[in-house]
C-alpha cells in the first residue's frame, strides 16, 4: 500500500470536496479498496501505488478547476473519475462553443460534446434535423434549447413540443385522472428541459396563450404547422404513417428537430420503426439534415456511458444490432378527440 498526502491549501475545501463531503465520495465510491481522509488542509490517500497516483492525479485536477475560478460540480467530478480531462474540450476541432442561450438561472447553455455542436451547426443549415443518438447524449435538451432561442429571438411565433406517448405495459384508460393527467408523464423530459430555460411564471403564460404547447403525436394531424419550431421526442416509438403524418404537417416557415434513440424501439415486434425508414429515405434530401450522437456524447452519471457500451457490445455480439423492440402498445391507438384508431383521414 502507498500513502500520499495531498495540500489543498489555497482551495474552499467545502467547494473541493462537497457538502457532507458529496463530492469526495464520488472519489470514494470510484475507488472502493483506498482510503481518502481529509483533516484541514490535508488530505490522505491510502491505496496501492497506482490507484494513489491517480486519485491524487483527480484532487490536483479539481483543485486547478476552482484555482482557474471556473465551476466544479458534481457532474464535473464524475467526468474526471470517467477518465475526461475539463482542460480539453470535448467539442473537437472546428465545432462551435458558442453560447446557444442562457438559462432561467443565468447559467449559459451550450453544446457539450462534439456532436451536440453538429446538431446545432445542422439546425442552423436545416430546416429539418433528425438528431439520432443513445438516452442521455442531450438530444432533446440541446433541441429544446435551439427552439427556445428561436422564439427569444422572434424567429418563430410558438413551440410545438411533441413525442408519441408509449403506454408501459398498462392501459392509458385505467390511469386516474384526465387525458391531461394521463399524458404528462409522458411529456415531463419535455416540460424539465423548459423549466431550466423559462422562469415557471413566464412558462405558465406562454402555454395558456399556446405560445408553447406540448401535446402527444396525435393531436397533430389535420393542421399546419407554420412559423413555428416543432420538436418530435421518442421518434422511435413512431410507426412510419404517424412520422409521414407528422412532417407533412410542416409549413413553410417552420423548423423542426426530430430525436430518437433506435436502441429503444417499443412498438410491437410486429412495426418497423418510422424514425429508422425515415432517416434512411429522407436524409438525401437537401435541407434536411442527421446527426448521430454516440455513448461518448453521454452527459449524465459517468457510469450511463459504460452502460451503452456494454449493451452495444451484447447487442452487436447476439447478432441483433441496435434494433431491439419490446411488444408495448401505443398512446397513438387513441387518436386525437373524435378520431378512432382505424380513422384514415389524416388532413
Amino acid at each position: 500500500m502507498s500513502e500520499i498526502v495531498v495540500s489543498i491549501n489555497g482551495v474552499d475545501p467545502l467547494a473541493l470536496l462537497g457538502e457532507n463531503n458529496k463530492k469526495l465520495n464520488i472519489l470514494r465510491e470510484a475507488y472502493p479498496d483506498a482510503k481518502i481522509t481529509q483533516r484541514g488542509t490535508k488530505v490522505k490517500i491510502t491505496a496501492d501505488k497506482s490507484q494513489a497516483q491517480q486519485l491524487k492525479h483527480h484532487l490536483e485536477l479539481m483543485m486547478r478547476l476552482l484555482q482557474d475560478n471556473r465551476e466544479l460540480s458534481k457532474q464535473t467530478v464524475e467526468d474526471i473519475m470517467a477518465g475526461e480531462n475539463p482542460f480539453v474540450t470535448k467539442l473537437g476541432n472546428g465545432a462551435s462553443n458558442k453560447t446557444i442561450l442562457y438559462g432561467r438561472t443565468g447559467k449559459p447553455i451550450k453544446a457539450r460534446t462534439a456532436n451536440q455542436a453538429k446538431l446545432v451547426e445542422s439546425a442552423a443549415t436545416n430546416d429539418i434535423v433528425f438528431a439520432i443518438g443513445p438516452a442521455g447524449t442531450g438530444k432533446t435538451y440541446t433541441a429544446v434549447a435551439l427552439a427556445v432561442r428561436a422564439l427569444k429571438n422572434k424567429a418563430v411565433k410558438k413551440i410545438i413540443l411533441t413525442r408519441p406517448a408509449v403506454e408501459a405495459g398498462e392501459s392509458l384508460g385505467f390511469l386516474p385522472g384526465d387525458l391531461q393527467d394521463k399524458i404528462d408523464p409522458y411529456l415531463r423530459p419535455l416540460y424539465d428541459a423548459l423549466d431550466d430555460m423559462i422562469p415557471a411564471e413566464k412558462q405558465a403564460k406562454f402555454r395558456e396563450d399556446r405560445t408553447i404547447e406540448i401535446a402527444p403525436l396525435a393531436y397533430m394531424r389535420g393542421r399546419t404547422l407554420d412559423n413555428c419550431f416543432v420538436i418530435m421526442d421518442e421518434a422511435q416509438n413512431t410507426t412510419t404513417s404517424q412520422i409521414k403524418m407528422f412532417l407533412t404537417r410542416l409549413g413553410p416557415s417552420a423548423k423542426a428537430i426530430i430525436t430518437g434513440d433506435l436502441s429503444q424501439v417499443d412498438l410491437p415486434h410486429n412495426q418497423v420503426s418510422g424514425l429508422r425508414r425515415a432517416v434512411k429515405l429522407l436524409s438525401p434530401i437537401k435541407g434536411i439534415g442527421t446527426v448521430r450522437l454516440t455513448a461518448d456524447d453521454v452527459v449524465r452519471h459517468r457510469l450511463v456511458k459504460s452502460i451503452i457500451k456494454a449493451y452495444d457490445a451484447a447487442d452487436e455480439e447476439e447478432g441483433r444490432g441496435r434494433f431491439s423492440t419490446r411488444q408495448d402498445s401505443t398512446f397513438e391507438r387513441l387518436g386525437p378527440p373524435g378520431k378512432r384508431k382505424n380513422d384514415k383521414n389524416e388532413g
